[in-house]
């Protein structure tokens, strides 16, 4: 096998509604028979996300808060992959009227229209931290940290290369996921900018286009979706000038 794990983005990838299907389930199921690792990447926070995903242990890791918390279902042992929040930035942005406003271990999150505020105050504290936004949500993240920097982690921590991983998403903050891994898939309800980046786009929505995409693993490692990339890169080739 090339492709040893599948790194899968939760809401509106894996979920709908907040919800992981029983055939998205079943799925999942098949793919580990098939020897392959799970590792799961959302922007949630851990809580929220084990309050409605109980599930959970059929990943072998999950990375929460967008990059910045790695979890080990397994011993439940949480490692934070950046800074905790400075008091001050967060005691700023509820003194400017920013509600809702979540604070997890590492990242902090509301949802627009407060980015303009967002900013404003991180230039006034003279912070390294970054914008990420997903749809409406506004995440809020230490220099450096995206989905890609926490699936890095997972990763190492199991012994696996990204020349090895699948990654499948559907919005804005997947992008560096799926740029990482050595096939990125878009879901068919993603966003137009993440398909146009893909490798692939499903035929199927949320849950159904993770099942469509975790069949074609175990039915030929995606050797068809390599083989059609080969052929459209050598296409666009061949009015080129050497």
């Amino acid at each position: 096998m090339r492709y040893l794990a599948l790194a899968t983005d939760y809401d509106g990838t894996l979920a709908s509604d907040g919800r992981v299907d029983e055939e998205t389930l079943a799925a999942l199921d098949r793919l580990r028979d098939s020897g392959r690792k799970l590792i799961l990447v959302t922007g949630r926070h851990l809580e929220d996300l084990l309050s409605v995903f109980p599930q959970v242990n059929l990943f072998e890791r999950v990375v929460v808060e967008n990059g910045a918390l790695l979890y080990r279902p397994a011993t439940r042992e949480e490692k934070p992959l950046g800074e905790t929040p400075p008091e001050a930035f967060i005691k700023a942005l509820r003194e400017r009227g920013v509600d809702p406003l979540e604070v997890g271990r590492v990242i902090v999150s509301t949802w627009h229209p407060h980015e303009n505020t967002v900013l404003d105050v991180i230039r006034q504290l003279g912070l390294e931290h970054h914008v990420i936004f997903n749809k409406g949500a506004v995440m809020i993240l230490p220099s450096g940290v995206n989905k890609a920097s926490g699936l890095n982690a997972a990763l190492e921590e199991l012994d696996l290369s990204p020349h090895n991983a699948v990654a499948v998403g559907d919005a804005e903050n997947d992008h560096a996921l799926l740029s990482m891994c050595a096939c990125g898939v878009a879901v068919a309800n993603a966003l137009p900018m993440l398909k146009e980046r893909a490798d692939f786009v499903t035929k199927g929505d949320r849950g159904a286009g993770v099942v469509e995409l975790i069949d074609k693993l175990i039915a030929s490692d995606l050797e068809e979706i390599e083989l059609s990339n080969q052929t459209a890169s050598h296409s666009s080739g061949q009015g080129d000038i050497a």
